[in-house]
């Protein structure tokens, strides 16, 4: 196992969701003069803005009431 792949394993044994990782190369490919720094920077900045964030927890939450509908049914009988 190499050791990216290590790391992600031993991430993944904490409970951090690690399949969908963003790469320098990922900016570089938009942007070839990007130094390795200014992708880590734009990555950062992408990555952790107010609308990506916001965007990510709706996900999460729908992705909640997809996979446990019938578990999340707030609807009582009276």
């Amino acid at each position: 196992m190499n050791e990216v792949e290590n790391a992600k394993k031993v991430l993944r044994e904490n409970g951090y969701f690690v399949d969908n990782l963003w790469h320098i190369q990922d900016v570089q490919a938009n942007y070839m003069k990007a130094s390795d720094e200014d992708a880590q920077k734009i990555l950062n900045t992408a990555l952790t803005n107010g609308a990506t964030m916001e965007q990510i927890s709706l996900a999460i939450t729908d992705a909640i009431e997809f996979y446990f509908e019938d578990e999340l049914d707030t609807d009582y009988e009276d």
